[in-house]
């Protein structure tokens, strides 16, 4: 099966609209901007973790507090 079929096979599984969304908008921002350097410096493995990651944000358990990431970062946050 060719990559496009798959691909097409995936989105006619997935039921939830939003993540359907989601996906669509990194699609078309990835495709419009693939010519960009700092994409194709981007390792294939660099680029799966980048996918992963946009995926786990959609679990709230996976997100971090403003707070949470000022006090993470407090000692680059002080002038």
């Amino acid at each position: 099966m060719k990559i496009k079929d798959e691909f097409h096979h995936l989105i006619d599984t997935i039921e939830d609209e939003q993540l359907l969304k989601s996906y669509y908008q990194l699609i078309q921002s990835m495709n419009v901007s693939s010519g960009g350097k700092l994409w194709s410096a981007l390792s294939e493995i660099e680029k799966q973790e980048l996918f992963l990651a946009y995926d786990e944000s959609f679990d709230e358990k996976n997100l971090l507090s403003h707070e949470q990431v000022k006090q993470q970062h407090e000692k680059w946050l002080k002038p």
